[in-house]
């Protein structure tokens, strides 16, 4: 784990450990209660700092350190002694008892931070035994959210299983609580540009007039591409080509077949529908309606693939619309 990746919290606590328990006590002495039992809490959770990351946090000492193998602790006992060491005594024994209270939680506290739904993503792919052990560790209440966020399929077989849970190794639970948390990281990381302000810059876009979004849009490709062409998918939805200008409409049709688009339309609102309709000739709209009448049941994947191909095509013919009306603008003579 790299250093940008600890929380301010996480980072006092490594280098705390690294400068050693008499020089932590001494730190302790200028904190409150509550900051010396969060950051023992901490230790408590650390068996191995990384090379990289000690050099990281400790970048003063990094000539020194270079050659260091790592720091290997025995996390718990680190922060005994640290917290013994501090004076007054008197805060001594209330320290120490908020500290074993902290690290005899429930094995892993830290999803209850998680919205039920993120975690749901993160465990779905887990066996259904993982997901029982991690669950039957949780709040019912909590547990019994993420569990209706998960697929239908599989909430049965996990209520099965957590019911015949019996005893599980505390080796076992350790191991994965470290995978989940890290799975966890990664998992926030990813889903950062998802935040609101993600969503309230697309809503944004959204409602401007075309070619000032998609002047916008290119602006911010040359910026972060990335982000660029998420906010493209989010404004872009298969719905939303009932929006579109007819010559955009008509160019997709002459590049999709009857087939694909009736795969297409198969979950399609009657208002898109309609568009498309408009823009096809009677004879080709009866076919595409009888089409569909004898589709019979398709997978939603096959339908929401086919839709993703069709707006791919109209993002691709709407850009080359723009650049046309773009270079039509330059002629004009004002």
């Amino acid at each position: 784990m790299s250093s940008e990746r600890l929380t301010g919290l996480q980072k006092a606590a490594v280098l705390l450990m690294c400068l050693g328990e008499e020089t932590a006590a001494r730190v302790f002495d200028e904190l409150s209660d509550d900051e010396v039992q969060r950051i023992t809490a901490t230790m408590a959770a650390i068996d191995y700092i990384p090379m990289d990351l000690k050099n990281s946090v400790l970048q003063q000492f990094m000539d020194d350190q270079q050659k260091a193998a790592g720091l290997y602790f025995s996390g718990n006992e680190f922060a005994r002694k640290s917290i013994n060491a501090i004076r007054p005594r008197e805060r001594t024994e209330p320290l120490l008892h908020q500290h074993q209270t902290e690290i005899e939680r429930k094995p892993f506290a830290f999803l209850s931070a998680i919205t039920p739904q993120l975690v749901a993503a993160i465990i779905e792919t887990e066996h259904p035994q993982t997901i029982a052990l991690v669950l039957s560790t949780q709040d019912s209440t909590y547990a019994s959210e993420v569990i209706a966020h998960l697929p239908e399929e599989l909430q049965a077989d996990i209520i099965y299983r957590i019911a015949k849970l019996e005893n599980v190794s505390q080796e076992v639970l350790d191991t994965l609580e470290i995978y989940l948390d890290d799975e966890v990281g990664k998992m926030v990381h990813d889903s950062q540009k998802q935040i609101a302000g993600f969503d309230q810059a697309v809503k944004l876009l959204s409602k401007m007039k075309h070619n000032l979004s998609a002047s916008i849009l290119g602006k911010l490709e040359d910026t972060d591409n990335e982000l660029a062409q998420e906010m493209k998918k989010k404004m872009f939805t298969f719905e939303a080509l009932a929006d579109l200008d007819d010559r955009i409409l008509q160019s997709i049709l002459r590049r999709i077949n009857n087939d694909s688009l009736a795969l297409a339309l198969k979950t399609a609102s009657d208002e898109l529908r309609q568009r498309f309709y408009s823009n096809m000739s009677p004879r080709a709209v009866e076919m595409i309606r009888d089409d569909l009448d004898t589709l019979g049941p398709v997978r939603l994947t096959d339908v929401a693939a086919m839709q993703q191909a069709i707006v791919k095509t109209a993002m691709r013919l709407q850009e080359e619309h723009s650049l046309s009306a773009e270079k039509d603008n330059e002629h004009v003579i004002t």
